[in-house]
């Protein structure tokens, strides 16, 4: 046999090193069950990109601060689907405990990771002149250093997969949304990192962001008069779903193996007009 052979039980190509040998790789990659932590996942849009990871034959780790119910329903629906595939685990990703917790909760139940998706995230306004440190904190440890110590925590099992990291954004992360300064600046850091995390952890780990606009309304709905005004804004004129969301998040941990350091907004075209 030449130098170039195939070892078909263990689906491995050696020889040549040309792209057949990396799509090989790749394939084989793909064929494996896949297990994907997915952090915020209790509700709204994290929990439909658990829903759409799961679908597409991930087992999945639900990590979520309190909401409890909605955690334990969404692990017992996904449970009821295929057994043993999802788990849950409480942690406050704000400190430095919350982080050593969760990272425990995958490393004692998986020996690799292939998928992690920062979502988990605080939204609050906050003023100039009115601001307190504790916001700053607040907001800077949940939305930027909890990814960042998340993923050195968790970086040996992502290698070992070869993994993907996908963070949650914001399209306010270039454009700053009037009295949200503090928030702005989380996003524009988690941004940064995304791209610097991306360069560094090359080849073995890829990194990209995905960026919403207008997907749903905050828990305390603007009027509708200010709802027609940022829709106006939309390109497509009408709010987007949650799942566009999940759905750009599985392409681009699942299905983008050539693609690391981007930033997808899904934003219905609102940064064409901000």
């Amino acid at each position: 046999m030449s130098s170039q052979s195939f070892s078909l039980n263990c689906f491995s190509w050696s020889g040549g090193g040309g792209s057949f040998g990396r799509d090989i790789r790749y394939y084989v990659a793909m064929s494996k069950k896949k297990t994907a932590l997915v952090t915020g996942a209790a509700a709204r849009i994290g929990a439909v990109i658990a829903r759409v990871l799961h679908e597409r034959g991930c087992d999945v780790i639900l990590h979520y601060n309190s909401s409890h119910d909605a955690a334990l329903e969404l692990k017992q629906s996904l449970n009821h689907l295929r057994a043993g595939s999802a788990t849950m685990v409480s942690a406050d990703l704000s400190t430095a405990d919350g982080i050593e917790r969760l990272v425990a909760h995958v490393k004692s139940h998986h020996e690799t990771l292939d998928v992690l998706v920062n979502n988990a995230s605080r939204f609050y306004p906050t003023h100039t002149g009115e601001t307190q440190a504790w916001q700053w904190d607040d907001l800077l440890n949940s939305n930027l250093r909890g990814p960042y110590f998340l993923v050195q925590g968790l970086l040996s099992e992502l290698r070992q997969a070869r993994g993907s990291i996908i963070n949650l954004l914001d399209v306010h992360a270039d454009r700053p949304m009037k009295n949200h300064t503090v928030y702005c600046i989380s996003k524009a850091g988690l941004a940064m990192l995304t791209r610097a995390l991306a360069s560094e952890l090359g080849p073995n780990v890829r990194v990209n962001g995905v960026a919403p606009g207008a997907i749903l309304w905050p828990d305390r709905e603007p009027g509708e008069s200010e709802k027609q005004s940022i829709l106006s804004r939309v390109a497509l004129e009408r709010l987007g779903d949650p799942t566009d969301i999940a759905s750009a998040v599985a392409y681009l941990a699942l299905d983008a193996p050539y693609v690391t350091g981007q930033i997808l907004a899904v934003d219905g075209g609102r940064s064409l007009n901000m």
